[in-house]
């Protein structure tokens, strides 16, 4: 799960296709080296936006939203992705397997609330507080492990203070990522009692 936000790849593989473009048009199939050129720049350009990264909330409706949701929702994410990327460089330099990953774990529950997030704008002020502390405190954390365990003579208590606060941590983003599900159900029950009652109105059952 990389690329959070996208980067700048599309420019490198549309630079080495076009690279490649040329010396392939003007010697293998004998082409005039101006025409290779051309149509090297045509997929250059083609490949650079074809492979351009998604943006944040690209496709959603932000006039239905409301600018201000999407903006406020828009800052939370950009800040909090940096420190789910850094879960998952700490998850891979984390030799103990177990911990290693919990870690990654705790990155791919960053990655569905982002998701969420996304989806329904509205719902981030639910979430404010996983971005913007509990994620960057998980995130320094796992990086620590890394850092001690990575010691000639590791000090095994502090691994394991670390390993129990780190697993507290995965309660807290699940129970994040869950109350983001929980909103969408907020009206189910009550749904259910009117359907019900309706049902017993209409064919006595």
């Amino acid at each position: 799960m990389r690329n959070w936000l996208g980067n700048d790849g599309n420019w490198i593989v549309a630079g080495l296709a076009a690279a490649i473009t040329v010396p392939f048009l003007s010697f293998a199939a004998g082409m005039p080296f101006w025409i290779a050129a051309i149509i090297a720049l045509l997929v250059f350009a083609g490949l650079v936006i074809l492979l351009a990264p998604r943006r944040l909330f690209e496709g959603l409706d932000i006039k239905r939203v409301g600018s201000g949701r999407v903006a406020f929702a828009r800052d939370l994410l950009e800040a909090a992705v940096p420190f789910a990327e850094r879960l998952e460089t700490a998850a891979d330099v984390i030799g103990d397997k177990q911990m290693a990953a919990a870690v990654r774990h705790l990155a791919e529950i960053a990655a569905d609330v982002f998701r969420k997030v996304e989806a329904k704008p509205e719902s981030a002020n639910a979430v404010r507080r996983f971005l913007s502390y509990y994620l960057p405190r998980s995130a320094e954390l796992a990086e620590g492990f890394a850092v001690i365990e990575a010691k000639r003579v590791p000090d095994l208590k502090q691994l394991e203070e670390v390993r129990g606060v780190l697993v507290k941590l995965e309660e807290a983003f699940v129970h994040y990522a869950d109350s983001l599900v929980d909103e969408e159900l907020g009206t189910l029950d009550t749904d259910l009692r009117l359907i019900q009652a309706s049902l017993k109105e209409d064919i006595g059952r």
